[in-house]
């Protein structure tokens, strides 16, 4: 899977919402209700960190297997939305197939 952009695209956007959703879920309430605001700065800079990874992926899957703009920025506008990592995930699950069998 980490042989073609499609498969690291994949897991680094699962992490990368992973991340979004911990952010979000975990580290947010921590702050607000627990006075607790090392966990959104912890968290807040590892999903940062992955986000910045994400775009990268990104940029090089679109370039890999030449998709025109209308994916890519289907894909970077579901990275802003709570879940939607699991739609695209299974997305680029079908896309990977197909890149496999066209080798």
């Amino acid at each position: 899977m980490l042989n073609s952009p499609i498969g690291r695209l994949r897991i680094i956007s699962l992490v990368e919402g992973v991340s979004f959703l911990l952010l979000l879920g975990i580290a947010m309430p921590l702050k607000y209700f627990w006075g607790m605001p090392w966990a959104v700065s912890f968290v807040g800079m590892v999903h940062g960190v992955l986000f910045l990874l994400f775009c990268v992926a990104l940029l090089n899957a679109m370039l890999a297997v030449r998709w025109k703009l209308k994916h890519p920025i289907l894909i970077f506008l579901a990275s802003l939305i709570p879940f939607a990592p699991l739609w695209v995930e299974h997305w680029l699950r079908k896309q990977h197939a197909l890149e496999r069998e066209g080798r």
